[in-house]
């Protein structure tokens, strides 16, 4: 299933994305994606609704170089353990909204992303156990102020902007990627329709079962949260009237376009 969160009108909702014989629509269905879905009876083309950011996480916990490449092209090791940081809820946007670059940065970098959408409330999961607590995955662009990140020592500032945290443009449910043999989701990310960035979950030091079980050792996960996956190689700065399309196979595309801050 294809979970989105999607605006009509002056109406906020959730719905399943499907694929039709007249075109994709979005049935909608009654409260939230944590339960078995009620559905309304209404459904509306893709064409006709705004597409939101597919959750409204209480945390997003990124996961720093977590793709041996681009530890290199920091000019850093990689770490033995997971290496965790936090993003603010407000540094959230979804698919079509712009990301604002801050005055105080001359230096800011896209960073495609598989994430992870818990679906229930966890603390202390053994990897084996998961997939139990996962909702699905989508695609997330980790935008970094790479200026900042250096200058600070620590990255909340520099990963912690508004706007830093596109994610969308839904949650896809049927994905395996806790298995012994997980899938190889493609990620990308073309800047214009210019390449930048290649990789594919495979290529993740630690796995996505290894993140939910660490991160969860540390910290409660409710309903929503997200957990940002790493980047793979080919980070490189963005500009002005730029368009980001963070593609991953298996989900879809999340484009944002880039405006500076006002």
């Amino acid at each position: 299933m294809r979970i989105a969160r999607f605006r009509f009108g002056d109406q906020v909702e959730f719905g399943e994305v499907i694929a039709t014989d007249g075109g994709v629509l979005v049935r909608e269905f009654e409260g939230h994606p944590f339960q078995p879905p009620r559905y309304t009876g209404r459904e509306f083309p893709l064409s006709e609704v705004k597409l939101l950011a597919p959750v409204l996480p209480s945390k997003i916990i990124g996961i720093g170089k977590n793709f041996a490449e681009h530890a290199a092209e920091l000019d850093s090791e990689v770490p033995e353990e997971p290496l965790m940081f936090l993003k603010p809820s407000t540094a959230v946007i979804g698919p079509g909204t712009a990301i604002a670059l801050p005055p105080r940065s001359l230096y800011v970098e896209h960073e495609a992303e598989l994430a992870v959408v818990i679906g229930r409330l966890c603390r202390d999961v053994p990897e084996e156990n998961a997939a139990d607590v996962i909702l699905g995955y989508t695609c997330a662009n980790d935008v970094t102020a790479r200026d900042l990140q250096a200058q600070d020592g620590q990255w909340t500032r520099a990963k912690g902007f508004d706007t830093f945290c596109p994610i969308g443009p839904w949650i896809e449910t049927e994905l395996d990627l806790t298995s012994d043999n997980p899938l190889a989701l493609k990620i990308t990310c073309e800047v214009n329709g210019e390449s930048r960035q290649f990789g594919t979950s495979k290529d993740m030091i630690h796995s996505v079962a290894k993140l939910v079980s660490w991160v969860s050792s540390v910290m409660t996960l409710l309903p929503g949260d997200v957990i940002l996956t790493g980047t793979p190689a080919g980070t490189a700065p963005l500009r002005n009237g730029d368009v980001v399309d963070v593609t991953i196979s298996g989900i879809g595309s999340l484009v944002n376009a880039v405006v500076e801050r006002a």
